[in-house]
């Protein structure tokens, strides 16, 4: 959102618990406690090295964001770090890409902390209460949004990665228990009713 002007937004500040990880490893927000409350920050990728080259865990930082619709979710447009350096998204490099990672298949269960959203509030995953970043894709996740929910208890399998900043995996199964494990697939539309066939008598009187 490197298009609105950090300085118009409204300031939130609290201490940075967490980095999450996208699917390519790539730091894209944090978890913040605000309070009593934790308070899901995402940044873009394109801001990881600068991100977490001035913000810690444990440390108090601003952000300047968006709150998008129906999701639990503050959308960074500048980060403000403890020492007051400034990280605004200004967007990506034109020549930018994703690393290039080695994936392997990976289990994970507990019981689900947040719920991870993508910046315009798209459902995108969980965050686990052990920190694993479970990740899926946005109509995935309509499909089984009632398991991505905090509080629920959640095991999935699929394949991701770790890095110094935490576990991520991309789901495939999913379930609330081992032997309710199911693929992971996008919720199909309700079929349109076809419409009824008149009685020949009727059609031919038409």
């Amino acid at each position: 959102m490197h298009w609105i002007d950090p300085e118009s937004l409204p300031a939130v500040a609290g201490t940075v618990e967490r980095f999450v990880l996208n699917t390519h490893g790539e730091v894209d927000g944090f978890v913040m406690r605000c309070g009593p409350e934790d308070v899901l920050v995402h940044t873009p990728p394109h801001l990881q090295t600068e991100l977490v080259g001035h913000v810690k865990s444990g440390e108090t930082v601003t952000v300047r964001g968006v709150r998008p619709r129906g999701a639990a979710l503050l959308a960074a447009v500048a980060v403000i770090a403890r020492d007051s350096h400034w990280i605004d998204d200004r967007g990506p490099d034109k020549d930018r890409q994703h690393p290039k990672v080695e994936h392997r298949a990976m289990t994970a269960e507990g019981v689900v902390r947040l719920s991870l959203f993508g910046p315009k509030g798209e459902l995108r995953g969980a965050l686990l209460a052990d920190g694993t970043s479970v990740r899926v894709g946005p109509k995935e996740a309509e499909h089984i949004k009632k398991l991505l929910a905090a509080g629920s208890t959640l095991i999935v399998r699929g394949d991701g990665l770790e890095t110094k900043h935490g576990r991520v995996i991309h789901v495939r199964e999913a379930g609330p228990t081992r032997d309710k494990l199911a693929p992971v697939k996008a919720s199909k539309g309700k079929d349109k009713p076809k419409p009824k066939s008149k009685p020949i008598a009727e059609a031919r009187a038409a």
